[in-house]
């Protein structure tokens, strides 16, 4: 089984935790199959917080509504994926550049089910570069404070987030404490927010894989 079958998967597996209500749905290519097959079941719910502009279009091209957080409210189940996770649940997510909103979202809902590949579980974080959001003024401090703290921080030169921002992708961090580290990197100033999920880490994992999908609770 190819990967992309196992996030379709996993993608799938997702519906059976959508109750109803208004939920949110993240961004990437794992969560563009949760959409899809979204699609077939858009009656269970109200409608759907999007953490992209182009998780937003493709939700409304499938005849989903789009709702304003700010008037949907809590979320009953956020859905997304990540780049990677530990067995805790605390994730590298911002490969697409939509962290900040997504981490928004996240914090919105009640429930946070994370959907990937079972190449997406790691032992320790940070073999994928950890994105970081930052105000365009402050790139060049928050990257110097990024060499302090160990890391090799790459400006993702023609991308800028849909806040209007740019985003570093931060090398060669062995993220062994992603609470602390997480909240070390939001108090640099300049930083709009890290792409470390772990003060909100997803509540379920389902990883695709061979066998089937394979749910992770938080440990």
């Amino acid at each position: 089984m190819n990967q992309d079958a196992m996030k379709r998967q996993a993608a799938e597996a997702a519906l059976s935790y959508v109750e109803g209500g208004v939920i949110g749905v993240g961004t990437g290519s794992t969560v563009n199959h949760f959409i899809d097959a979204l699609a077939e079941h858009k009656g269970r719910i109200e409608g759907a917080v999007s953490s992209s502009e182009t998780s937003t279009e493709r939700l409304q091209g499938r005849g989903i509504p789009v709702l304003d957080l700010n008037a949907a409210g809590e979320l009953s189940v956020y859905v997304d994926g990540a780049d990677e996770s530990n067995e805790q649940l605390e994730l590298i997510k911002g490969g697409g550049g939509a962290l900040t909103r997504e981490k928004i979202v996240a914090a919105a809902s009640r429930r946070f089910v994370c959907i990937a590949d079972e190449s997406k579980l790691v032992q320790v974080l940070g073999r994928f570069p950890l994105p970081v959001e930052v105000i365009p003024m402050a790139r060049s401090h928050v990257a110097r404070e990024l060499v302090r703290l160990g890391g090799t921080p790459v400006w993702r030169e023609g991308f800028v987030t849909d806040n209007g921002n740019l985003i570093l992708d931060v090398r060669n961090l062995e993220i062994n404490h992603p609470v602390s580290l997480e909240q070390e990197i939001n108090n640099i100033a300049g930083v709009v927010t890290v792409g470390i999920f772990a003060q909100r880490p997803a509540d379920l994992l389902i990883l695709g894989t061979p066998d089937g999908p394979r749910t992770l609770g938080r440990t």
